[in-house]
């Protein structure tokens, strides 16, 4: 049987940290953004952790073991 292929879209998109956590930007940040508060602006520069609802997912696009965020 052939080797599981990490997804490499999901790769150039994530960021995994020591704990296995899924770090990732938020969406809706790139342009159009000058109807929006600075408020939600500032908000959008921060980055998310994935849930636990992603987290089956994930493992399987990735090969790896996943933990859920603290959110």
């Amino acid at each position: 049987m052939s080797k599981m292929k990490t997804h490499k879209g999901l790769l150039k998109r994530i960021k995994l940290t020591g704990k296995g956590k899924v770090k990732f930007k938020r969406a809706f940040s790139s342009h159009l953004n000058s109807h929006m508060s600075g408020n939600k602006i500032r908000k959008l520069r921060k980055f998310r952790t994935a849930k636990g609802g992603d987290v089956v997912r994930l493992q399987k696009m990735l090969g790896t073991r996943v933990v859920p965020g603290d959110r």
